[in-house]
């Protein structure tokens, strides 16, 4: 029983909706136009420990529909979720805080996005998939190359 307090433990807490708001700056003229509009989705990502072995990850995404130059309405939704994580290497502990969390958060914010497309009058926007993994490889190698640019001499 004395290795029970270094045995690795992953678990969640509580999701919840951190923040969620909708704009329609153009309404009700916009309304009218026949245009197709054009949609502009960013995907954004937190994590941040809040107490001994409990951190919050966030996932943020930002819709942005525009008719030409006038946006016809902005989205912006914050899920979050509060994880225990506790006895793990940091090299691990930093994959699951950027991907597993996220992907466990991710539906719920498609999900909203989709529901407040809806409640506001428009066509449900669908946020695709995404990898988690690929975006955390990415970021690594970036930082991986600016390190090395940094350390390269002049």
């Amino acid at each position: 029983m004395a290795d029970d307090t270094n045995t690795p433990v992953f678990q969640i807490q509580r999701m919840y909706l951190k923040d969620l708001s909708l704009e329609q700056p153009n309404a009700p003229q916009i309304l009218l136009e026949q245009a197709q509009p054009q949609v502009d989705i960013k995907l954004s990502l937190a994590a941040e420990p809040i107490a001994e072995g409990l951190f919050e990850v966030s996932v943020t995404a930002t819709v942005t529909t525009s008719v030409e130059d006038k946006t016809l309405f902005l989205i912006e939704a914050k899920q979050a979720g509060i994880f225990e994580i506790r006895n793990l290497p940091q090299e691990q502990l930093e994959g699951i805080l950027s991907i597993v969390c996220p992907q466990m958060i991710y539906p719920y914010l498609r999900a909203i996005v989709s529901d407040v497309c809806t409640r506001a009058g428009f066509p449900p926007v669908m946020l695709t998939e995404v990898n988690f993994q690929a975006m955390f490889e990415a970021q690594q190698a970036q930082l991986m190359a600016q390190n090395g640019d940094a350390s390269a001499p002049n």
